[in-house]
């Protein structure tokens, strides 16, 4: 800011709460008169211009004002901070702009309620992340290091995506202001509830008798989410995850404590989700360990790290086809599970060149098995994220040459959940084309029947869980004879995975399953196995239709 503007400034604030002055510019925004002190040279040779007077002004809003043809006056507020504000009037009078300038200071009234309006959250009241920020700050100054005198939970909900998608933005705001409110309920007046960001939510204590303290409201939150929310006449069910993290113990700046909290969450996520976890530093070693197998993904389709192992698939006695299961063998850390590098992959965007990669190789493969025998290939939810998923996978068949009713694509529920419509667009068009749509772990997630309903898959997979202990367990029982029927009735195929025993396989076969997958059928076989078993078999020398009984030697490996 030059002197002049310095002083111009300066003149025009009196010592009331009231001070007006008006300046009048020319077209170009040159000043040319005014009614503050024009003691300074500068302003009498006219060398300022508007954006120099009010650097705070919307150039934008102004040059579109000057170019409009009905010209009405044109308002700005600055807030100056101590209460105190600057307003201006734009005008178009003729040739010139005159601009009317106030200063006021706010009353009290006025300035709690900006206050407030500034570090709370207008969706729940809650007190928003720049207040929490002041305030876990403030608690943490001053801390005797021999006690446990702050704790921070930080808390998430869970399943809350779904309701914001299937019901709408307006039921999800709903659920968060009603999330919040079950969130105060159960806070004491030492402890303090806040919302972050999206359905993050957060808590300062400061009770005494900490330790305890903390494991009570941590499992009442929890159960707090038990319970169902009603929105619109709809029953919601939403649980809650907790992070917890203590200082000085855990940290006693802000930073590290919220990483503390922040890691303790995920783990509670990990664990099942719908509980309270207390950090603990053997937490830190898993996270890093997951980093480390995050950067080693990337590279790991590059360097041939990946591998498909093949399970078979019975019918009745006879073999139709194998399951393609990926597998990744880390150079340092040995096989990962999948059930830990997937949704790393799903999570860092590299389920779609994965998965296009595991399609292309099973293909392939299957033109080696008899002409009838089928491929079966699960799709990630991620890769329905990206477009253009039917064309390839159509090209995929192309190229390899694989007729598309040997293909079947397995599906999750999930699947269903992620922007519905376009995703039972997607699977129409890929049945369209021939190719088997299978829905795996069924009765595992929501089991909606709509989705039934609404689409016509080729094959319901009944999730291991309930095979596991069918000879024994009545309501498992009950729960696979009611899936075969409803799947019979659809016009539907039943397939049974986690099939161990032999006692299981004659169990479901007598309730009519279609098909059977599991140890007591076969284990996963890498590529050469499967060759010598086809051979050795000769199956290569017989289609589907003339399928031999699966030999005693495979039926238990």
């Amino acid at each position: 800011m030059s002197n002049a503007q310095s002083s111009w400034q300066h003149s025009t604030q009196a010592t009331g709460d009231w001070a007006d002055t008006i300046a009048l510019f020319d077209r170009k925004f040159r000043l040319v008169e005014t009614t503050a002190d024009l003691t300074d040279p500068a302003l009498r040779e006219g060398n300022l211009f508007l954006w120099d007077i009010y650097p705070e002004l919307d150039s934008t809003a102004v040059t579109s004002y000057s170019e409009s043809a009905h010209k009405q006056s044109l308002h700005f507020s600055h807030d100056l901070g101590n209460g105190s504000f600057r307003e201006l009037a734009l005008h178009a009078i003729g040739d010139f702009y005159a601009v009317v300038q106030t200063y006021r200071t706010g009353d009290r009234a006025e300035r709690a309620a900006l206050l407030h309006q500034a570090t709370h959250d207008p969706l729940t009241g809650l007190p928003n992340r720049r207040q929490f920020a002041s305030d876990l700050s403030a608690v943490l100054m001053g801390i005797p290091a021999e006690s446990n005198a702050v704790c921070l939970m930080q808390l998430d909900l869970d399943d809350f995506k779904p309701v914001n998608d299937t019901l709408g933005h307006p039921a999800g705001d709903k659920l968060l202001q009603f999330a919040a409110g079950r969130i105060k309920d159960c806070l004491t007046d030492t402890e303090r509830a806040y919302r972050l960001a999206g359905d993050e939510f957060a808590i300062i204590s400061t009770a005494s008798g900490h330790k305890q303290r903390q494991r009570e409201l941590g499992d009442a939150l929890v159960q707090a989410f038990k319970q169902s929310f009603t929105i619109d006449g709809i029953s919601v069910f939403v649980g809650l995850s907790v992070g917890i993290s203590t200082a000085p113990a855990d940290g006693s700046d802000p930073e590290t404590l919220m990483k503390a909290s922040d890691v303790a969450l995920y783990a509670a996520k990990k664990e099942g989700r719908g509980r309270a976890s207390a950090f603990d530093a053997s937490m830190l070693q898993i996270i890093e360990q997951r980093e480390l197998l995050r950067r080693s993904l990337r590279i790991a389709l590059e360097r041939d790290q990946f591998s498909i192992e093949y399970q078979p698939i019975a019918e009745s006695d006879r073999l139709i086809g194998f399951e393609a299961l990926l597998r990744w063998q880390h150079p340092l850390l040995g096989q990962i599970p999948p059930a830990v590098f997937i949704p790393m992959a799903e999570t860092d965007g590299l389920m779609s060149e994965i998965g296009r990669w595991v399609l292309e190789n099973a293909c392939r493969e299957a033109l080696n098995w008899p002409s009838g025998y089928i491929v079966a290939v699960n799709l990630s939810p991620a890769e329905f994220l990206v477009s253009g998923l039917t064309d390839r996978i159509s090209q995929v068949l192309d190229s390899v040459g694989l007729a598309s009713d040997r293909l079947e694509l397995e599906i999750t529920e999930s699947v269903l959940l992620e922007r519905t419509v376009n995703n039972l667009d997607t699977l129409n068009t890929l049945s369209v084309l021939g190719i088997r749509i299978a829905l795996d772990d069924f009765g595992t997630q929501y089991s909606s029947l709509s989705y039934l309903k609404n689409f016509p898959f080729d094959t319901l997979k009944i999730d291991k869980y309930f095979v596991s202990d069918l000879e024994t367990n009545t309501k498992s029982q009950a729960i696979v004879r009611s899936v075969i029927t409803l799947a019979h009735d659809l016009g539907m195929e039943v397939a049974a995975e986690g099939v161990e025993t032999a006692e299981q396989a004659d169990w479901l076969r007598g309730l009519g399953c279609d098909r059977l997958q599991g140890h007591a059928i076969g284990k996963p076989l890498p590529t050469q196995a499967i060759r010598e078993f086809v051979a050795g078999s000769g199956f290569m020398l017989k289609t589907v239709t003339r399928r031999p009984i699966i030999p005693d030697e495979y039926v238990r490996m």
